[in-house]
């Protein structure tokens, strides 16, 4: 799942200072939190198909998660969350966490890691498209061509899962649709939740989002869980299921979180083209997806359009030129 919890001053700053060092550490940090992302695909679909479920997975990763991001909120300055602001966290975990990674993960456990991991980066065009709703951000040729693009690299995903579901048991339309409706899922969280998750730190908001999800998820997975074959699962499946947890879901947050105190955030955005592009090479080489023309064509349809919509004025940036 990927993602972005901009400050104030980050959206607004054309841009972020630092110094060649800072920034040089702020793309590396990127880069390797989406190059976890990118892992955590063909990994979590391994696992999930030798004995870790996609609901036992999403409750690995939303009690692991809450723990590791509550232990590290013991390292960190205290911060005060408004009675308010902790039920306003609560309906963004169901948004943010909940939804999202239960249809990407089950979706996962469906479809290919190519392209689940290819889903990822139409967020940022359903994003554009909630906040041109929303936030009367401007609607532009750009923004508008970006969409087209997408759209279309999307379509021929999904039509193409049902002609590659017959070659491949990795592929399949349900498990493409779940993925872009956790995609979707998120955007209406960052939309919604824009000026909250800028109020507080990323682990003020993580750990208690993610506690939240713990709590509502747990109960429904709970009868999974106990017939889960503990001792059966092979322990590479679990070294699997915990680079997802501490890795996918915990460093990568933190990392990210490093990048945009130093990158503006179209910088930011452009590195989701890490993900499937590292997605794509593990699951081929690890034999769980295959990697078509279809795939290719997608790719390059969706990351134009991302490029495209991230290239395009904002609401403050028409603003500055109009005065």
């Amino acid at each position: 799942m990927r993602n972005s919890n901009s400050t104030s001053a980050e959206l607004n700053s054309p841009s972020l200072g630092g110094g060649r060092g800072e920034a040089f550490l702020g793309h590396l940090c990127m880069f390797v939190a989406c190059a976890i992302w990118g892992l955590m695909a063909p990994l979590g679909k391994h696992a999930m198909t030798h004995g870790v479920g996609g609901l036992e997975m999403v409750t690995f990763r939303v009690v692991g998660g809450a723990a590791c991001f509550w232990l590290a909120s013991a390292f960190v300055k205290s911060e005060k969350v408004r009675s308010k602001d902790l039920l306003l966290l609560f309906f963004a975990a169901l948004l943010g966490i909940v939804f999202n990674q239960c249809c990407y993960t089950i979706g996962l456990s469906l479809t290919s890691p190519v392209n689940a991991s290819i889903m990822t980066t139409m967020m940022p065009i359903i994003t554009m498209v909630l906040a041109a709703l929303f936030l009367r951000e401007p609607v532009t040729s750009k923004k508008v061509l970006g969409i087209f693009c997408g759209a279309i690299g999307a379509l021929i995903l999904i039509t193409g899962s049902t002609q590659a579901s017959q070659q491949t048991s990795g592929s399949n339309l349900l498990g493409d649709l779940l993925c872009l409706t956790a995609q979707l899922s998120f955007a209406v969280y960052l939309t919604l939740f824009k000026y909250l998750i800028q109020r507080y730190t990323v682990i003020t908001c993580m750990k208690w989002m993610i506690t939240y999800a713990a709590i509502v998820i747990t109960p429904i997975s709970f009868s999974r869980m106990a017939a889960l074959d503990w001792q059966g699962i092979e322990p590479r499946v679990w070294w699997e299921t915990a680079f997802v947890v501490v890795c996918g879901t915990f460093i990568a947050y933190i990392l990210m979180m490093r990048g945009q105190k130093t990158l503006r955030p179209t910088v930011v955005s452009m590195y989701n083209y890490v993900q499937p592009i590292v997605a794509c090479l593990v699951s081929v080489w690890m034999g769980v997806g295959l990697f078509g023309w279809g795939q290719g064509l997608a790719i390059v349809l969706v990351f134009t359009g991302v490029w495209l919509v991230t290239q395009s004025k904002s609401r403050r940036d028409m603003k500055k030129r109009k005065e």
